[in-house]
């Protein structure tokens, strides 16, 4: 292969699925090209700076466990900030604390006293986390799948236990409380929460993408460039401009590869949508960086997290940031003062002076990912590859390493081609 004779590979899509593919080929000696329709990259993964505070979109962690995206970034350079390892469930007008003992013991008496589950929940709990740990990414995807919900029940969790804390705290990570994600999904997750932190970098989300942007050439991304069609050997751009690509991939969300492939078979997904709203107060009501969780089943809230407590940098003025999500869509008016009023019932009057800054409605924040949906890494259709979560699991690990696959797929494809 002599690399500069070969045209590029085109990449459709700046989110991390497509910035993880380009850099992996870039990396390998491919020329690359990323064509992201937005003012910029990381897709869902974006981070704004409004009034002096930094608001990603919507409520985000990198978990520090991930094994392919943390090979892939300088965590370092990111000033990762994690969160203590556990909760503040609210339930019957309080917060209750509840932690992960193996690695806050000190916390023991006081998680297996909360009121969230019985003592045999928590003890299930614990095993269920040996289990879980010590098995294998792969172990995991081979196990049998299930809705969550019935993956909890089969291990004897209590109606209290999966009403008060699952719903709440994996509502938050799927954005839907019936719990109806696949068990894979759970079991993936509850390893990288047991095995790392959830964290955040130190100036926000959007450092992730900007990160991969730099490891690539100079130009190599163009943004506020969409493309209308793709095909194998390259892709007519919007403005009518063709582009020759020696391999072409879609590294779009799913409901945008449909448009691109109509004749691929992309079904549009169920998409779960999540409300955001930011707000700036004085002070943070909790003092602590840990997640509040709504266990009461009542409300509109499902969980609150004072940023600034796990990273000061997101706010310019030592004013503290609190994101607060609201699963799916909330658009009715009085919607900031309704969450006010209702927030001051977890953390007092002081909540109903809290400045509102912003309200992000994001529909498709994440795609469903039901029990026995296909997983492939990445998808090949007519010659073009589509990679992204939607390929492999929702996550930032999951589009990194959909991206991951596809270069792999590629690049073999090419040496074969050229040999």
């Amino acid at each position: 292969m002599e690399g500069p004779q070969l045209n590029p590979v085109l990449v459709v899509g700046g989110g991390m699925a497509g910035l993880s593919c380009a850099v992996h080929l870039h990396r390998r000696g491919f020329p690359v090209r990323v064509f992201e329709a937005s003012d910029g990259v990381g897709g869902r993964v974006r981070t704004d700076e409004v009034a002096g505070f930094l608001l990603d979109r919507g409520f985000q962690v990198y978990l520090d466990a991930y094994p392919e995206t943390g090979k892939l970034l300088d965590l370092e350079a990111l000033q990762l900030r994690a969160f203590e390892p556990g909760a503040l469930v609210y339930r019957d007008r309080k917060l209750h604390r509840l932690m992960d003992v193996f690695r806050r013991p000190s916390f023991l008496l006081t998680s297996l006293r909360a009121p969230i589950g019985s003592m045999l929940d928590k003890m299930r709990v614990g095993w269920m986390r040996w289990q879980i740990l010590r098995s294998s990414p792969d172990e995991i995807d081979h196990r049998p799948d299930e809705a969550t919900e019935a993956y909890l029940r089969d291990r004897g969790f209590s109606e209290g236990m999966i009403d008060n804390f699952f719903r709440a705290f994996y509502g938050g990570i799927f954005l839907e409380r019936e719990l109806r994600t696949s068990s894979r999904m759970f079991e993936f997750t509850f390893r990288m929460f047991g095995q790392g932190s959830a964290t955040l970098p130190a100036r926000g989300m959007g450092d992730i993408p900007k990160q991969l942007e730099a490891l690539l050439p100079k130009g190599a991304v163009s943004l506020n460039t969409p493309v209308n069609s793709v095909f194998r050997d390259g892709v007519e751009l919007e403005n009518g401009g063709w582009i020759d690509g020696s391999a072409v991939v879609v590294a779009t969300d799913v409901t945008q590869a449909g448009k691109l492939l109509p004749d691929a078979g992309f079904n549009e997904p169920r998409w779960r949508s999540v409300t955001n709203l930011y707000v700036a107060a004085d002070r943070s009501p909790v003092n602590e960086p840990i997640i509040c969780l709504n266990g009461s089943g009542q409300g509109l809230v499902n969980n609150v997290c004072a940023l600034t407590d796990a990273s000061p940098e997101y706010s310019a003025d030592g004013r503290a940031l609190l994101s607060v999500s609201l699963l799916g869509r909330q658009e009715d008016g009085g919607l900031e003062e309704r969450v006010k009023k209702e927030l001051a019932n977890w953390f007092g009057d002081e909540a109903l002076a809290w400045q509102h800054l912003r309200t992000d409605t994001i529909r498709r924040a994440l795609p469903e990912q039901l029990p026995g949906m296909e997983r492939k890494g990445y998808v090949e259709t007519s010659g073009v590859y589509v990679c992204g979560d939607h390929c492999l699991s929702a996550s930032i690990e999951g589009a990194v390493v959909s991206g991951k696959q596809a270069a792999d797929a590629i690049g073999k494809g090419i040496l074969f081609s050229h040999v």
